[in-house]
């Protein structure tokens, strides 16, 4: 069976690729920081999808605990087919004059160094499948709104990063691509406000947001096209957001 490895799994965008993957015939490495839901989630796919599983705890910022876990996988787990760069965050909605260094550490050391830790080492292994890279970008890494200032940054890193990825592994028949979401209800903003979940209901107040599963679609989408096709990015905004700065909001919803 063909294997996956998914950063960020517990939640949001990448429990709901995990659900697709496993029900579309793969084995999975599931990565997180949250053991206990990892071990949960790890069961749960098993059991609906007569699937192999594989925790991977280990914190995406943690080079060395990466390098470590990716390379000393077992012969059987090494043929990864496909790797989803999903892990990444949001700290904080501040002017860079009173923005927090600790947020903004997070998101770079996260969003920036945490795919490239996983990239780094999981590369070798994709060349030897033709395997595919997703890299869970943002409308973020294509636009700038106000008081996004770092976390647009590193999203354009990984914007970046997808097309650098793109020209460097076409020749070993690597697929790279980027799925760049606008507005996803998901745990996102509740982690970007520092876990305000009642100040987070309202930035999803009053329109049709994209969930999650709207963006495991997308992935589903990129990864099944046949080999001689590529999807290098998709930009998939809510119908009430035409920028990344401005949501048509219905007050009646």
């Amino acid at each position: 069976m063909p294997i996956a490895l998914i950063t960020g799994t517990t939640a949001g965008i990448g429990a709901a690729t995990a659900q697709i993957l496993a029900k579309n015939g793969y084995d999975l490495i599931l990565n997180g920081r949250r053991k206990d839901r990892l071990e949960e989630q790890s069961e749960e796919l098993k059991s609906q999808y007569v699937i192999k599983t594989k925790v991977m705890h280990v914190d995406v910022r943690d080079h060395d605990a990466v390098k470590q876990f990716i390379e000393h996988l077992s012969p059987d787990w090494k043929s990864i087919d496909i790797l989803v760069n999903n892990a990444g965050l949001a700290a904080g909605l501040n002017s860079i004059e009173s923005g927090s260094v600790d947020h903004w550490n997070r998101m770079i050391d996260t969003n920036i160094k945490g795919l490239l830790h996983v990239t780094k080492y999981a590369t070798p292994l994709l060349k030897n499948t033709n395997g595919h890279i997703i890299n869970i970008g943002s409308i973020a890494g294509k636009e700038v709104y106000s008081n996004g200032n770092v976390y647009c940054g590193t999203k354009h890193m990984v914007d970046a990063l997808n097309k650098a990825m793109r020209r460097e592994l076409a020749e070993f028949g690597v697929r790279v691509t980027s799925i760049n979401p606008g507005a996803v209800e998901t745990e996102f903003s509740v982690v970007r406000l520092d876990g305000d979940a009642e100040k987070a209901k309202d930035v999803y107040f009053g329109f049709e947001n994209l969930v999650a599963q709207d963006i495991a679609d997308a992935i589903w989408f990129a990864v099944s096209r046949p080999k001689h096709v590529n999807i290098n990015e998709l930009i998939i905004m809510p119908s009430a957001q035409p920028i990344a700065g401005e949501i048509i909001r219905n007050k009646g919803l």
